[in-house]
């Protein structure tokens, strides 16, 4: 091979392998774009369509680097509705004396009751936050055993467990429940347990009606 082919090889060979690598414009656009719709088939409103802007700020200021969820998505469709919802949740997180790690513990349970992975997914961070532990998140996995289980949870977690699996399966809660939850905490605290379990009763009713995707 002379000197001119073996120059034009390697120019070509170049040029080839030039062309398979993408730039990065062609890269960003291979990304998968973020679901814009979600399983029940409504879609998620944008975020530069939400609005107004003082509720879409407000709704924010609650969420982890102030990025929406695609529960807020789903909310935001109903302005006065996604109002309503964000200032009772805003209270039930941060204005309430029952105990972060009670809460929390409610929250996974009925994410277990009622099948909502999405529920589950948001909050298992919080629980860790709130002192949970890995094992306790394994056992929740099999309520009737974690409610059971004086090992991984105490008196008051057992308590609210029970309290959580009665309002979420049956409504009402037995009178010995009832005498156990108040055993273990003060009647306000009480009084916001119950509104905090049968608040994310809803939340998780409608993350699975609406067939909210994980973000």
């Amino acid at each position: 091979m002379g000197t001119a082919q073996r120059f034009l090889s390697v120019g070509t060979m170049t040029t080839v392998l030039c062309a398979s690598i993408p730039s990065p414009a062609a890269a960003e656009q291979a990304r998968p774009a973020r679901v814009s719709v979600s399983a029940s088939g409504i879609p998620y409103v944008a975020d530069e369509q939400a609005g107004p802007p003082d509720l879409v700020q407000a709704i924010r200021t609650r969420r982890p680097g102030g990025k929406l969820l695609n529960l807020d998505r789903m909310l935001l469709h109903s302005p006065n509705f996604a109002k309503g919802w964000n200032g009772m949740f805003g209270a039930i997180r941060n204005q309430l004396s029952v105990p972060a790690k009670l809460r929390e513990l409610a929250i996974m349970a009925i994410g277990v009751l009622n099948r909502s992975d999405y529920e589950w997914a948001q909050h298992e961070g919080e629980f860790l936050k709130a002192g949970g532990t890995q094992a306790q998140l394994a056992r929740l996995k099999d309520m009737p055993a974690a409610m059971k289980d004086a090992v991984l949870f105490d008196e008051a977690e057992r308590a609210t467990l029970e309290l959580t699996s009665e309002m979420t399966r049956d409504v009402a809660v037995t009178g010995a429940t009832m005498k156990r939850i108040r055993a273990t905490l003060p009647d306000d605290q009480v009084v916001e347990l119950i509104g905090t379990i049968a608040g994310y009763n809803m939340v998780s009713r409608f993350v699975v009606a609406t067939g909210l995707q994980l973000e």
